[in-house]
């Protein structure tokens, strides 16, 4: 993982190439104003990752889930093969969190053991792996701002040791109060930041280590 700094460059790209240059050890966000924007840019990042024989984890909400399948179905993929061809493992976020969640707050442990588990299922056959995972946003939602940077940081320890690329979103209804410091937060924990406009889901994205253009 890159070390993060206070670098105040972007380097900006298209969105249509976005996924096809991504490398591991990234760790990207996005900060999405609208359900069809974040659906969108995850549909694009699972795809794109079936479609280059990855391994792809969406660790969603139910409802965010239930629309990329229908997304996945309308656009001809099967999950059951998905599923057989050990490209696309998918699992209920709140199911998730109750695994390592404890007094509201992530055990190390506990944590380590479900995601590890995961990754290591994923590369079964060598593949390459990409996650997506909603669980930080829900920590936000329920306004445990401690619990979510803690929850970000064990993911940027897991992925130093771990070559995978992490996308994780929320949803800028979440940034209410003291919004520019909220969202340094969230930043200061990525590598990449994806800036989406209003009429498309996937746009520009910002390489850079910490902060907002």
């Amino acid at each position: 993982m890159k070390s993060l700094h206070t670098d105040s460059d972007w380097t900006k790209s298209s969105g249509t190439v976005f996924w096809a240059e991504i490398a591991p050890y990234e760790h990207v966000v996005q900060i999405y104003d609208h359900d069809d924007t974040f659906l969108n840019t995850l549909f694009a990042f699972v795809t794109d990752g079936i479609r280059s024989d990855d391994c792809v984890i969406v660790i969603a909400t139910k409802p965010h889930l239930e629309s990329l399948h229908e997304r996945l179905y309308e656009s001809g993929f099967s999950l059951e093969d998905l599923a057989a061809k050990n490209l696309y493992m998918p699992l209920d976020a709140e199911v998730a969190l109750s695994k390592f969640m404890v007094n509201d707050w992530p055990d190390a442990t506990l944590f380590l053991d479900l995601v590890s588990g995961l990754i290591s299922k994923a590369k079964k056959d060598n593949r390459r792996v990409r996650a997506f995972g909603e669980m930080v946003a829900i920590l936000w939602a329920r306004e445990q701002v401690g619990a979510t940077v803690r929850l970000e940081q064990l993911w940027n320890s897991f992925c130093e040791s771990q070559a995978f690329c992490l996308f994780c979103a929320y949803p800028q209804s979440g940034f209410t109060q003291d919004a520019v410091d909220s969202v340094m937060h969230i930043c200061s924990a990525h590598s990449k930041m994806i800036r989406t406009g209003n009429d498309k889901g996937l746009n520009d994205i910002y390489y850079k280590s910490m902060g907002i253009a």
